[in-house]
């Protein structure tokens, strides 16, 4: 009888909470998340969002005059912008979108050669047969491929192209750089001229045969053997040989910008300038495309917001700011500044006689990719 009683005391013990917990827990739980949207809602203020997915080179431009541009935008329609900025390479930059890891509105890699690319990337990986980088871009910086180096060394070997250094690697010792093409768009355009000179082509000439040819992967695997180092970036060069000299470095592909850089810095330490040679064959521009995709992802609205951010990188006051950066304008209304961009700061001002190249095709630049691992130095 007193275990019966003792028995009947205990409260029941229940596996779910009454009915009211569960409605009380529910509210709350609605509540909150009303109270999440309602605040991020007043904390953007209605603002309206593109994303901008672009490359480093250009990194502290863009992020200098991105903020004018959503003041400017809403002074002028009295409506709020943010461009979402999102930097990454080049290579990686196609990657990021093939993979649909970013949903950029716009694009900017470093130079055109990637438009087609990424479009026939797109056909592949995608299966769409519509570009979604259409043909209506713009340039919106220049930034020419040079071979750099030591004034003294180019003066001793009459270097004046990429054949020159082949004809040079065939019979003396030099040390040779440029960053890696799988990692960096300067890299990419080093090897693409490469191969042009061995097929005495132009870059827009080249085919997936050409890759293939004995003679021309000599040309290239002969160059390439004089290299020391490949890295993920072009401004590397420029301070390896200002800080170490001509014993660490010879002549190395980069970008103008980098030879501006670090010239005056090396001629104070080691009484030697670096220079910029423009390939007497012609070159290819690191033009800075400003992509407007067309992607399912992106909205009228968008492309609209987009060709006025275009309009504003491109205005006189921002492609001025740019040459601080080392970039030439890509507006041709836009004076040069000749306090930067002179000999004595190792560029010429004057490059018109330059010829400026086209990128390659698509296929031509995935079979590049393909050969690169049998013609880089293996010792690196």
């Amino acid at each position: 009888m007193g275990d019966m009683l003792l028995t009947a005391g205990k409260p029941k013990f229940r596996l779910f909470p009454k009915r009211g917990y569960i409605l009380l827990l529910i509210g709350i739980l609605i509540g909150f998340l009303l109270f999440t949207a309602i605040s991020i809602m007043f904390a953007r203020g209605g603002v309206e969002v593109i994303e901008f997915l672009y490359t480093s080179e250009k990194q502290g431009w863009i992020e200098e005059v991105t903020p004018l541009f959503e003041e400017w935008y809403f002074e002028t329609f009295e409506k709020r912008i943010h461009v979402k900025l999102t930097v990454t390479g080049t290579h990686d930059s196609v990657i990021q979108i093939l993979w649909g890891n970013v949903k950029p509105v716009a694009w900017s890699p470093a130079s055109s050669i990637w438009i087609p690319y990424l479009n026939l990337m797109w056909n592949k990986t995608i299966g769409y047969s519509e570009k979604i980088a259409p043909d209506n871009w713009n340039k919106t910086l220049l930034s020419p491929v040079v071979i750099a180096g030591w004034k003294s060394l180019f003066e001793q070997y009459n270097i004046a192209s990429f054949r020159g250094l082949y004809e040079l690697a065939k019979t003396g010792d030099f040390k040779f750089g440029h960053p890696d093409p799988r990692d960096s768009n300067g890299g990419t355009m080093a090897v693409v001229l490469e191969f042009a000179e061995a097929a005495t082509k132009k870059p827009s000439e080249l085919n997936i045969d050409d890759f293939k040819h004995e003679k021309t992967l000599e040309f290239v695997s002969t160059l390439e053997s004089k290299s020391v180092y490949y890295g993920k970036s072009t401004g590397f060069f420029g301070r390896w040989a200002a800080e170490n000299g001509p014993s660490a470095i010879s002549f190395f592909s980069v970008y103008e910008n980098v030879v501006l850089d670090n010239a005056l810095k090396a001629e104070n330490r080691w009484g030697d300038p670096l220079v910029a040679v423009y390939p007497e064959n012609g070159t290819l521009f690191t033009d800075h495309p400003f992509v407007v995709l067309d992607a399912p992802w992106v909205e009228p609205w968008q492309k609209e917001v987009a060709q006025q951010y275009l309009s504003f990188l491109l205005s006189e006051e921002n492609q001025q700011k740019a040459q601080q950066y080392g970039f030439r304008p890509a507006n041709p209304n836009v004076p040069l500044n000749t306090t930067i961009f002179n000999e004595a700061n190792g560029v010429r001002a004057d490059i018109t006689e330059v010829s400026i190249l086209d990128p390659l095709p698509g296929e031509a630049l995935d079979a590049l990719f393909t050969v690169w691992i049998t013609v880089k130095n293996q010792g690196i």
